[in-house]
């Protein structure tokens, strides 16, 4: 059986996908190959939310293709779904599996080597005209559909780097019904739709019983989980942390990225008074303008958007804080921008991350007027980085002297200074613990001192319910 790779670009979703692929691989009896010069099948499972992402993957298969001219170049993911024909020309390329077919990758890849000229079970390869200019030239290689009419989520537990094997990422939910003008990704993911309650909290089971402390959960619009689901009563993402909680002994869960308006008071306050809950709240913001949220067909005002950030504020007042902001959305004055960075400057933001807007075909606000010039949206984006780094760096200092609960990774560094190891705390701050020390365990760390990028401290182990830190005197 040919030996396989899968490279992943993007998201933790796409991440997700990614493990998933590599599991029916596996399920297939195939080999994982140590890197792509060394496999005879790679995948590419794509991100298309920037120009850059696309870019990123062409550059990809081009370097595959020179290093490993005989492989089977497999592309798949949102970049696909989005623009297969595009990616079926590419020099090395053999097949395009767009996320509507991603759930049956390898049962395709593997029956084209068979046989290359034979459709799967007889079905066309390629459905929407909508998709391709030319659907008259399809390539036998593309196999796309309409996304909407698929509802597989695909997902499988995946780990935030190479060397971090301590904080599984679990998408339990994929898609997205809002219709942000500058997004691609609805079109090549579809409607929201959820991983089943009891199938997520086997999932969360079976990580803590192979001993993982921590778990993320993540989607494409996670504050969207259990509305889709056929109950009775409609779920909504509180209840499914609340079963976690409930019905699993984890020990530490993390909530990945929510929209502003799907951050409750009940979640909020769900949060706030668990300590098995990391005091994290990643809410997108992506403009403090009023006009450009409306042109952006985002669903809440810059007012609503303050008074929930100063709400979790309350309510935790050590929490990490981060916000998503775009910079050079189509239309975007000065004033606007002003108004945009005064509200990251008052808000108390832990961390940013800082985009500049990159247009995307067939997204309304590709051919909106007044294009913002690339070297003014660059600009405005360093100006918000700068200036994230100046909060984030205040925020560290604040915990010099105080104990903070941290999770050990995997990685551990030797310096002229003494060996350290890398952690994470509760409040999502890098630290590095002075010493040697066993990965995926909590400790308490005593903080001595901040650099640019991470708390350094010391450390002892702490019972499994982790205490959180205190900024009292």
């Amino acid at each position: 059986m040919p030996s396989f790779y899968v490279e992943n670009f993007g998201c933790r979703a796409t991440q997700a996908d990614g493990a998933a692929i590599e599991r029916q691989f596996l399920t297939q009896g195939l080999d994982s190959a140590a890197s792509p010069s060394r496999a005879e099948i790679v995948v590419l499972n794509t991100c298309t939310v920037t120009a850059s992402a696309d870019q990123d993957a062409r550059a990809a298969i081009r370097r595959i293709h020179r290093e490993n001219p005989g492989c089977q170049i497999v592309v798949t993911g949102c970049y696909a779904q989005r623009a297969p024909e595009e990616l079926a020309s590419l020099p090395g390329v053999t097949r395009v599996i767009g996320n509507s077919h991603k759930h049956r990758l390898a049962e395709i890849t593997l029956s084209s080597l068979e046989n290359p000229t034979a459709l799967l079970g007889g079905e066309a390869n390629f459905v929407p005209a909508s998709v391709l200019r030319q659907p008259s030239k399809v390539n036998s290689g593309i196999f796309v559909s309409d996304i909407f009419a698929h509802t597989e989520l695909l997902a499988a537990p995946v780990f935030d780097a190479a060397n971090e094997r301590t904080r599984p990422n679990l998408k339990v939910q994929d898609g997205c019904d809002n219709r942000c003008s500058f997004c691609v990704i609805p079109s090549v993911r579809g409607q929201s739709r959820s991983s089943p309650l009891d199938r997520v909290l086997r999932e969360v089971q079976v990580l803590v019983d192979s001993g993982y402390r921590e778990i993320v959960i993540s989607g494409i619009n996670l504050g969207r989980w259990g509305r889709d689901l056929p109950q009775s009563q409609p779920l909504r993402l509180e209840d499914l942390v609340r079963a976690i909680l409930d019905h699993t002994s984890l020990e530490k869960l993390r909530i990945s990225s929510v929209e502003p308006m799907d951050w409750s008071d009940e979640l909020i306050a769900l949060m706030a008074g668990s300590p098995r809950l990391a005091k994290h709240a990643h809410v997108p913001m992506q403009s403090g303008n009023d006009r450009v949220l409306r042109a952006m067909h985002r669903k809440y005002r810059p007012w609503h958007y303050r008074e929930k950030i100063e709400k979790i504020r309350r309510a935790m007042p050590t929490a990490a804080i981060g916000a998503d902001v775009m910079t050079g959305f189509p239309g975007e004055t000065d004033g606007d921008f002003e108004e945009t960075r005064r509200t990251v400057e008052e808000l108390p933001f832990t961390y940013l991350h800082v985009f500049t807007y990159s247009s995307r075909p067939g997204t309304p606000s590709a051919s909106m007027p007044n294009q913002v010039p690339a070297q003014v949206a660059r600009e405005r984006n360093r100006i918000l980085r700068e200036l994230a780094a100046e909060k984030k760096l205040a925020f560290m200092q604040r915990f010099i002297g105080k104990a903070l609960p941290a999770i050990t990774l995997s990685s551990v560094h030797r310096t002229p200074g003494g060996d350290f190891t890398e952690a994470l705390t509760d409040n999502y701050l890098k630290l590095r613990l002075a010493g040697r020390h066993e990965a995926n365990r909590w400790l308490l760390a005593q903080i001595q001192q901040v650099t640019e990028e991470a708390l350094m401290g010391v450390a002892k182990p702490i019972a499994s319910s982790c205490p959180q830190p205190s900024l009292s005197a």
